[in-house]
């Protein structure tokens, strides 16, 4: 789970509460009210900034004791696989849950909400005690498949568990129904308000002592509002002078002029400017903050301003990570854009510079992008993105790509725009690996004008790359296809991880010109060359291959063995979800078929149905290739009309990209075939890709509108859609459709 954080210890403050710090007011009554609802399978804690809602369920947390997952969240959690996967781990804290989990978050593919949310809530189930989630700052969610995990989660979490969520907004949860069933405590402004004695207690818990008639000035002049009354707090030991008629209130801009009049006036230049100055760090150190300031003794610092209180929280048990509060970090950003706005961005490239150097590269990236440099956003995500994506988190690397898009850069470096091509073609998404593509070609015809700044993160030649692309997306037939990837071969380094792909590529083109005796040897190197390097998906696309080769030879033998091989990895690797794997099962559906273990060909052709919309022209000789297979299966299966199905959709795909070898003529051999035969009464392989892709949301909470939100079609489109499912499946209603999927394996349970 290293992947997840800047550090061991950064991952260990977002999963525990944050440590008690010396004059926190116990929020008793509070506490209490929660704990006498531990039966309310929900509670929310939502008011603005600085009401204290991390404390009150830190203090309830700590009374609770045994049976409580801690979830800090910021903003790099816009990834639902890095949620979720702490979601898992905080979880498995608590008691250890089913691996099955953690292999689920591992794979890139497939439906976050239909696969890992369920098992998530089905370890939860499993625990010997109850368990309460707690998820702390939900509103740096700004991901839609973040905060629909969050709602599935909490519709599918089992009795007696509790889930507790704290927000500066409202949260995804359906709060209106749950109000009506009782089941949801609310803890909002009025609650988390503090009364006169809490106000007192904080006030000389800071070291101010007022008298009764100050404090109650003061506490209605705040509102209550703990955070206003802290900084009043350290306003009055700074040297300001609060009275009767100053007008304090909640309000944030009110709140920034009062920092500023009333609490950075009186401390020390050179303190402010550390204060202002270090804001533009989400995690402050001693080197960290030296660097960025170009200073020394940062570290004393720190620990002075932890020492004093000022609203700084340590993150680590050596005291060597903090952060600053919340919101006392925005009012410092916005004091240092309001003093230095200039300096800005010099802080973040310092930032940057020093998080590279010391294995930080993901911060590094957040503040290169910050800096506006370019140069280094490009050389880190170049380096990261291939392992990013194979980890699962494919929403953080196209994140990492929108910016190049959003700042109109996407022609900057070739080294990014090449694995964002195979990124989008890999996740079916063809236009987008088509205009990174573009993208790459262009950089690399202009290098005469402005040579290339760096070489792939292999050491390979950039060519090579590029030409490895262009035999991926095949948008200039199989010949080309196999010259390309000669091409890249002749570039690619040694040592190159991606001379397994390569190989493949080659191979491939081969089997696709009709030279199958040429083909098998070239694709036998692929899989030794690829086992070496651990390139499981080039290995197992190999594998599969290999499979197509022996079938047409009818040496079912063979390619019994290799389809095998190519399942054990794809178990192995958590490759289920990728892009290979319908090939891989539709060749182990086609070997058992010939065996006659019907049972098992038909479990196999069901997973690659599963994964159909991930087939587009994005990668059309794959694509047609495994169509054109599933479609063999089926006929063998008399599922004429599933055949029929796959076809289509290969069809498709030819008239974008006709030049793909034999297999036009392959697909002309198959409908000819099934000309001859009944058209067949349709079923479960006869749903289309948009029917594929509606349901794992159909086993979701969210509402027909909603669904149609998230795939960009109407509400009334999706509701014809699933009509359809519900007759190929033979059912009548919804729930009856997700329990059929489920019983025949289209969806987890």
């Amino acid at each position: 789970m290293s992947w997840v954080g800047p550090s061991f210890e950064l991952v260990e403050s977002k999963l525990r509460p944050p440590s008690a710090r010396p004059g926190i007011v116990p929020r008793t009554g509070l506490v209490e009210q929660l704990l006498v609802s531990q039966t309310t399978p929900f509670v929310c804690v939502v008011a603005p900034a600085g009401y204290g809602k991390t404390t009150v369920l830190a203090q309830w947390a700590e009374r609770k004791g045994r049976g409580v997952a801690w979830v800090s969240i910021d903003r790099h959690d816009n990834d639902p696989v890095v949620l979720l996967s702490y979601v898992a781990v905080a979880l498995d804290r608590v008691e250890p849950i089913d691996p099955g989990v953690f292999q689920a978050l591992a794979s890139p593919g497939g439906s976050i909400l239909a696969t890992v949310v369920p098992r998530l809530a089905s370890a939860v189930s499993t625990m010997t005690e109850p368990v309460a989630l707690i998820l702390d700052h939900l509103e740096l969610l700004d991901s839609r498949e973040c905060l629909d995990a969050v709602a599935e989660l909490a519709v599918r979490l089992p009795a007696g568990s509790q889930l507790l969520l704290a927000s500066r907004r409202t949260t995804p949860l359906p709060v209106a129904l749950l109000r009506a069933k009782g089941q949801i405590v609310e803890l909002g402004v009025y609650e988390l308000a503090m009364d006169q004695q809490e106000a007192q207690a904080l006030l000389e818990g800071a070291g101010v002592q007022l008298s009764p008639a100050e404090v109650a000035e003061l506490t209605s002049r705040t509102e209550g509002w703990p955070v206003g009354l802290y900084l009043a707090a350290l306003a009055h030991k700074a040297g300001g002078q609060h009275h009767a008629g100053f007008g304090f209130t909640g309000d944030d801009r009110f709140m920034a002029d009062y920092l500023r009049s009333e609490l950075l006036a009186h401390l020390p230049p050179e303190l402010v400017a550390f204060l202002t100055r270090t804001a533009v760090l989400e995690r402050l150190s001693g080197p960290l903050c030296d660097a960025v300031l170009a200073t020394s003794g940062s570290d004393r610092a720190l620990a002075s301003l932890e020492d004093s209180n000022l609203l700084l929280v340590a993150l680590d048990r050596q005291r060597e990570w903090y952060r600053y509060h919340h919101l006392f970090r925005e009012l410092l950003r916005a004091e240092l854009e309001q003093r230095e706005p200039g300096l800005i961005q010099q802080l973040h490239a310092r930032a940057a510079a020093w998080c590279e150097a010391n294995g930080l590269p993901e911060t590094a990236i957040d503040h290169a992008q910050a800096a506006g440099d370019a140069d280094r956003v490009a050389r880190l995500v170049a380096s990261l993105i291939q392992p990013t994506y194979a980890a699962g988190r494919v929403d953080t690397a196209r994140r990492w790509l929108a910016w190049f898009e959003d700042e109109q850069l996407i022609d900057y470096d070739p080294s990014v725009a090449v694995p964002g091509a195979w990124i989008q073609a890999l996740v079916g998404r063809p236009a987008g690996a088509e205009r990174w593509a573009d993208a790459a070609e262009r950089r690399v015809a202009a290098a005469d004008r402005a040579p290339l700044a760096r070489t792939p993160p292999d050491g390979s030649t950039m060519a090579s790359h590029l030409a490895m692309l262009r035999g991926l997306l095949c948008r200039n037939g199989v010949g080309r296809m196999r010259a390309d990837a000669e091409a890249a071969l002749a570039g690619l380094s040694p040592a190159s991880p991606w001379r397994a792909t390569a190989l493949l590529l080659e191979g491939v083109a081969a089997l696709l010109e009709g030279h199958a005796d040429q083909a098998d040897p070239i694709l036998a190197q692929a899989v030794e060359v690829g086992r070496h390097a651990g390139a499981l998906p080039a290995t197992l696309t190999a594998l599969a291959e290999r499979c197509v080769v022996a079938i047409g030879r009818h040496d079912w033998s063979q390619a019994e063995t290799l389809a095998e091989q190519a399942l054990a990895i794809v178990a192995a690797g958590g490759l289920n979800d990728y892009i290979m794997s319908p090939l891989v099962h539709t060749m182990a559906a086609r070997t058992a078929l010939n065996r006659g273990d019907l049972p098992r060909s038909k479990d196999h052709l069901v997973q690659a149905a599963r994964l159909r919309p991930l087939l587009t022209y994005a990668i059309p000789s794959l694509t047609v290739q495994t169509l054109l297979e599933l479609g063999r299966a089926y006929l063998a299966l008399d599922d004429t009309a599933g055949a029929r199905t796959v076809l289509r959709q290969a069809r498709g795909i030819l008239q974008r990209r006709p030049d793909l070898g034999v297999l036009p003529d392959q697909a002309d051999e198959l409908h000819a075939k099934l000309d001859t035969i009944h058209k067949g009464v349709p079923g479960v392989s006869t749903l289309t890709t948009a029917e594929l892709r509606l349901l794992p949301l159909l086993a979701t909470h969210l509402h027909f509108s909603e669904i149609g939100q998230r795939l960009y079609i109407s509400k009334h489109t999706v509701k014809t859609q699933a009509i359809s499912i519900y007759r190929k499946l033979e059912v009548s209603s919804r729930s009856q459709a997700i329990e059929r999927v489920q019983e025949i394996g289209l969806l987890e349970t």
